[in-house]
């Protein structure tokens, strides 16, 4: 059973930074192509960075690009984001799926940005 437990949110100001960690489980980490997604307040799913299990290739979307770093321990089960600079407006539920998929198989972690 595959099982994600998130962790790293919280609430910082403008211009701040965080680092989310998911920790995987019930499926072969290394090999499997990671997204992590976020949801904001009455909007859906979508999703903010990419990694392949293997290349490591990473992919971003325009938001998140210069600002956001995705990243994986394969050795610890274990995906990353790393996020800076972050803006005012970002609030929102933050987890991590496999492959290009958006259901939410964990708790996810809540990341507010406030001043």
């Amino acid at each position: 059973e595959v099982h994600f437990v998130e962790s790293g949110g919280g609430m910082v100001q403008p211009g701040g930074s965080l680092r989310l960690s998911c920790a995987a489980s019930g499926f072969i980490f290394s090999n499997t192509f990671m997204s992590w997604v976020r949801q904001a307040p009455g909007e859906g799913p979508e999703w903010v960075s990419r990694i392949d299990g293997q290349s490591g290739t990473t992919y971003y979307r325009d938001f998140a690009k210069g600002r956001f770093t995705i990243f994986r321990d394969n050795a610890k089960n274990t995906l990353y984001l790393q996020m800076t600079n972050l803006r005012p407006e970002y609030r929102a539920l933050d987890y991590c799926a496999t492959n290009c998929g958006l259901a939410r198989l964990g708790q996810g972690t809540q990341v507010t940005v406030s001043s």
